[in-house]
Parts: structure tokens; sequence; C-alpha cells
């Protein structure tokens, strides 16, 4: 999310610079890029506002390494 919150933060200042000088096109394709990263931002912070970390412990690769013994003194 940080580097689509600069995106925007870096159109805002486009959208002025192109308001002062009266670039009327950029100033419509700025408002066009401007709105879609505003809709994605919003959608991004409300499916990270509504899911939250699963702890799913820590897998057990031994016996998909072939390192399962028979030994008792093993401890494996």
């Amino acid at each position: 999310m940080p580097r689509l919150e600069e995106i925007r933060a870096n159109l805002v200042d486009r959208f002025q610079e192109a308001k002062e000088q009266g670039w009327l096109g950029e100033v419509a394709a700025i408002e066009a890029s401007l709105a879609a990263a505003e809709q994605k931002l919003t959608a991004m912070r409300d499916v990270s506002a509504r899911h939250t970390a699963v702890h799913l412990g820590m897998p057990d690769f031994r016996t998909s390494a072939g390192r399962l013994t028979s030994d008792p003194a093993s401890g494996y």
C-alpha cells in the first residue's frame, strides 16, 4: 500500500501543476488516474481491515525429506 500512496501523492502534485499550467487534457487524464488510485486504495484498506493473520504453525519437513528413523533414541 505504501507504493500506491506514493503514486497517489505524485498524481496530486501533477494535477496541481497541470491546473496551474492550463493543461486541460492532462488535468482530465490525471483526474481519471487519481480516481482509480483512490478507489484501489479504498479497496485495499477494506480488505486489510477484514482479514487478519492466521498462524499456521511450523511445518515438519522430516517426513518429506526422508529423514524418518525407527530409532526411538534419536528423538525423531
